[in-house]
């Protein structure tokens, strides 16, 4: 067989790298390099012709994770018309919603990947993107006005702990009104929004 072509190993590492970050949030950073290469449909052999080890992967995968996020914000600003009050308050009900709470694969980074980089398994590298990635989100989510005590933490911690706890109770009635309860204390958006929905039913949200 002949030699891959760049363009085809480039491929192959993008393929390795959207893997690993979906199955990083679903499962840990522990998932195996053979599974993962699995999962990618390559050969376990592979891997290591596009990274240097696996914890280089960790920093790949985690950043790729948290550029999504990124990318999720500035499409609800743009679809919000550049209002960042209204493309908040979408977020967050997105956010604090069953169909997030049910798909860690491809949700925020910020809860999915907290116990890894809290127990040490992301390395260095790793734990330094993610720290930047849960301040750039912190201060997306701060007041437009720029009130010196909203930097936006708050809102942050309450939802990455409510989704996390909805997703530790899932299946039991609490995990639902977690959910619910959160996203009524960050939107005080009480009729307008059903937990199971992607976006408000009604961008005419008033500020917290």
């Amino acid at each position: 067989m002949g030699r891959v072509s760049q363009a085809q190993a480039e491929e192959n590492r993008r393929r390795v790298v959207e893997t690993a970050s979906r199955l990083f949030r679903e499962q840990g950073t522990h998932v195996s390099v053979a599974d993962l290469m699995k999962a990618a449909g390559l050969t376990h052999g592979g891997f290591y012709k596009q990274f240097a080890s696996k914890e280089a992967l960790v920093d790949e995968a985690t950043a790729h994770a948290f550029d999504g996020l990124a990318r999720l914000r500035e499409d609800g600003l743009e679809r919000h018309a550049g209002q960042r009050d209204a493309a908040q308050r979408a977020l967050i009900s997105t956010y604090l919603s069953a169909e997030h709470r049910d798909s860690a694969a491809d949700g925020c980074p910020a809860a999915a990947l907290a116990s890894d980089m809290a127990r040490g398994s992301g390395n260095d590298e790793a734990r330094r993107v993610y720290a930047e990635g849960v301040a750039d989100f912190a201060q997306w989510l701060a007041s437009e006005d720029g009130a010196e005590d909203d930097n936006g933490i708050a809102r942050l911690c309450t939802m990455v702990g409510a989704l996390v706890l909805a997703r530790a109770t899932q299946g039991s009635p609490i995990s639902e009104e977690i959910l619910t309860t959160a996203r009524e204390a960050l939107t005080d958006d009480t009729d307008a929004t059903d937990a199971g929905s992607a976006e408000p039913t009604s961008p005419a949200v008033r500020r917290p």
